[in-house]
C-alpha cells in the first residue's frame, strides 16, 4: 500500500472517531484514550472500540458504512446468490474472512468487516479477475454465514480432499486410519464440528453414514437439526470416526462391535464431558457425541417448578424414608431433576450413595457407582453392597427389572430415602409398571411417596417474542379453561436460528400416594382409575401444568401438545 493511501486511511479513521462523538456514541475522553492506544499499538480504531466495550461491532459498522457510503448488511436475513458463492472457493472465503453475496456482470459484492484492508480486496480482485464491491457486515455474522453456506469445516474438508487422502475406497487398515486421524485437517474438522455444536447449545452430535452421503445432525432443545456440510464429506468418514476414537481412547481397529468412551475438553474456561457412542451400521460406523457441561447442574429453584410443586418437592426430599420416582421417556430431564434433589440434600451430616449407568455428572461429596453388566456388577448387585455402607440417601439410576425394583423398595422400607426413575408415559403409569414387574401392591403402597412425571418443552425466544392470536382448535385440544385473547410466540430471529424458541423448561405431574390412592393400589386399580382419583384430589396433569406455563408466556400450546 502506498504512503498516500496510508495517510488517506488514517484521516478516514480519525474522521470516524469524530463522527462517533458527534452522534453521541462515544465521549471525547473515550476517543482520546482510543487514539492514544492506537498510536501505541497500531491496532485499528474499530477493533479497540469493540474490545474496550465502548461500542458494539454492529453499531460501529453502521456508522462506518454511513461515513464511507457503503451498504451495510445483516447476513442472517440477507439473500446470498449461489453463483456468487461458487465464484469464491471456501479456502479464500475462510482465509480472507469474507463472504460473496451477489454477482452482477463482472462485479462481485462481498461482505467484509474491514473495508480499510485494501490489500486483501486487491488480492481478491486479481485472483478472481473481477471488480470487488465491499458490503459491511459484522465479523461474527460473516463467520456464521460461511459455515451456514459452505458447511461446517468446509475449509478443512477441501484441504483434505486436495491431499489425495480420499481414494475410491476410503476403508483402510488400522495403521492407515491412525495416520489419517493425525492429519491436521481431520483434527481441525472434528474440532470445528464440536465447537459449532457447543456454540449452538447442542446436547448431541450425530454423525450418520448412508449410501454416498454423510449426514451430521445436532439436537438443540430436544429437536434434531441437520448441519450443512460439504457434499464430499462422505469420503472422509473413516478418518473422522478414527479421530473421534483416538480422542475417546477407543479401539480404532474394531469396526464390528459397538464402543463407548468419553472425551474431556476445555472451552472458554469451561470443562465439557463428551460421551461417545459408536454403532456399526450397513454403511460404516455411526457416532453419537453427547455434550455434558457442569453448567447443566441445576438447583431445585432452576428446574422450572411452579410454587406449589416446589414446596411439595422440598417437603418430600426431607422425609426420613420412602421412594420418589421420576418418570418419563429418555431425554425428559429425569436425571437432572434427581441431581438437583441430591445437591439440595448434600451436607456433611448425610451419607449419599448413587448407582448409575452411566454417571452423568460428578457430584462433589456424593459417592457414585457405575454399573458394569459385563463383569456382573448390575443395579441389584450394587444396591446390596450399598446398603452395607450405611447410607441415609440413595439414588438408583433406573429401575429396569423386578430384582432391582424389589431391592429398591425394601431399601425404602428399612429407613432409607431413595430416588429413582421409571420409563412410563405419566405418573399413574408408574404404579402399574411396578405391579407388572411382580412387586406386591402392599409394598408399593407402603414405600412410594410420590410419582413425578415430567417433560421438557422449548421456551419462547425472549429476543423475538410477540403476541399472537391463538386458534380455538389448539385451545380445545389443551382443554383450556382460562383463555386469553393472545399468547406469546417467537417470531424467529438470529438468536434462536429462526425457530422462535430458545432454551427449555420442564412441565410436571405430581402424583402423591395418599390414603385413597393406597386403597386403589392395593386392589390393583388401572392407571386410568388412579389418574382420575389423583386429579379429583388436585393433581395437575402434564398438559394442565403446561397450560400454566403457556399463560406465563414461557412456552406455546404447540410445544405442550408436541411432548404430551
Amino acid at each position: 500500500m502506498s504512503r498516500l493511501q496510508t495517510s488517506h486511511l488514517s484521516r478516514r479513521k480519525t474522521l470516524l472517531g469524530m463522527l462517533l462523538v458527534e452522534k453521541g456514541l462515544l465521549s471525547s475522553k473515550q476517543l482520546s484514550e482510543v487514539l492514544e492506544e492506537q498510536g501505541r499499538t497500531g491496532k485499528y480504531l474499530g477493533s479497540i472500540l469493540v474490545q474496550r466495550g465502548y461500542l458494539a461491532e454492529g453499531k460501529l459498522l453502521e456508522v462506518l458504512a454511513e461515513q464511507l457510503g457503503l451498504p451495510y448488511a445483516h447476513l442472517s436475513t440477507f439473500p446470498v446468490e449461489p453463483a456468487a458463492l461458487a465464484k469464491v472457493p471456501v479456502k479464500l472465503a475462510t482465509r480472507y474472512r469474507l463472504l460473496a453475496l451477489r454477482l452482477e456482470n463482472n462485479s462481485l459484492h462481498v461482505a467484509t468487516a474491514d473495508p480499510f484492508d485494501v490489500q486483501t480486496l486487491d488480492e481478491l480482485r486479481l485472483l478472481l479477475n473481477c471488480e470487488i464491491k465491499p458490503v459491511l457486515a459484522s465479523q461474527r455474522e460473516i463467520q456464521e454465514a460461511i459455515q451456514r453456506h459452505y458447511g461446517v469445516g468446509a475449509s478443512a474438508v477441501e484441504q483434505l480432499l486436495d491431499t489425495a487422502i480420499h481414494a475410491a475406497n476410503p476403508v483402510a487398515a488400522a495403521e492407515d486410519l491412525t495416520a489419517k486421524a493425525d492429519e491436521v485437517s481431520v483434527i481441525s474438522f472434528v474440532n470445528q464440528m464440536i465447537l459449532s455444536s457447543v456454540g449452538d447449545r447442542s446436547t448431541d452430535i450425530h454423525v450418520e453414514p448412508f449410501d454416498r452421503l454423510l449426514r451430521i445432525r445436532q439436537r438443540v432443545d430436544g429437536v434434531m437439526y441437520e448441519v450443512p456440510v460439504p457434499q464430499d464429506l462422505v469420503r472422509l468418514h473413516p478418518a473422522i470416526v478414527s479421530r473421534i476414537k483416538v480422542m475417546a481412547k477407543l479401539d480404532i481397529a474394531e469396526k464390528r462391535l459397538p464402543q463407548d468412551g468419553r472425551i474431556k475438553v476445555r472451552l472458554d474456561g469451561q470443562e465439557l464431558d463428551l460421551r461417545v457412542s459408536i454403532l456399526p451400521t450397513t454403511y460404516g460406523e455411526s457416532v453419537d457425541i453427547r455434550i455434558l457441561s457442569s453448567s447443566m447442574l441445576y438447583s431445585l429453584e432452576q428446574l422450572g417448578l411452579n410454587t406449589d410443586h416446589l414446596e411439595i418437592l422440598r417437603t418430600l426430599i426431607h422425609r426420613p424414608h420412602g421412594i420418589i420416582f421420576v418418570t418419563g421417556p429418555t431425554g425428559s430431564g429425569k436425571t437432572t431433576s434427581l441431581y438437583a434433589c441430591l445437591t439440595q440434600l448434600n451436607v456433611s451430616t448425610r451419607k449419599i450413595l448413587t448407582i448409575e449407568d452411566p454417571i452423568e455428572y460428578q457430584l462433589q461429596g456424593i459417592t457414585q457407582l457405575q454399573v458394569h453388566p459385563k463383569i456382573g456388577f448390575s443395579f441389584a448387585q450394587g444396591l446390596r453392597s450399598m446398603l452395607r455402607h450405611d447410607p441415609d440417601v440413595m439414588m438408583v439410576g433406573e429401575v429396569r427389572d423386578p430384582e432391582t425394583a424389589e431391592i429398591t423398595i425394601r431399601s425404602a422400607l428399612t429407613g432409607h430415602l431413595v430416588f429413582s426413575t421409571l420409563h412410563t408415559n405419566d405418573a399413574a403409569g408408574g404404579v402399574t409398571r411396578l405391579l407388572d414387574m411382580g412387586i406386591e401392591p402392599f409394598l408399593v403402597s407402603s414405600s412410594v411417596l410420590c410419582f413425578i412425571a415430567q417433560r421438557l418443552v422449548r421456551m419462547v425466544c425472549p429476543k423475538c417474542q410477540e403476541l399472537k392470536e391463538v386458534t380455538p382448535e389448539l385451545l380445545r385440544e389443551l382443554q383450556a379453561i382460562e383463555v386469553p385473547q393472545n399468547l406469546r410466540y417467537g417470531r424467529g430471529c438470529a438468536a434462536c436460528k429462526e425457530t422462535g424458541y430458545q432454551g427449555r423448561t420442564a412441565i410436571y405431574e405430581f402424583l402423591m400416594i395418599t390414603d385413597e390412592l393406597k386403597t386403589l393400589v392395593l386392589r390393583r386399580a388401572s392407571s386410568h382409575e388412579i389418574a382420575q382419583a389423583a386429579q379429583k384430589s388436585g393433581m395437575r396433569t402434564l398438559r394442565q401444568d403446561g397450560w400454566q406455563k403457556i399463560l406465563r408466556g414461557l412456552t406455546t400450546p404447540e410445544e405442550v401438545l408436541r411432548v404430551t
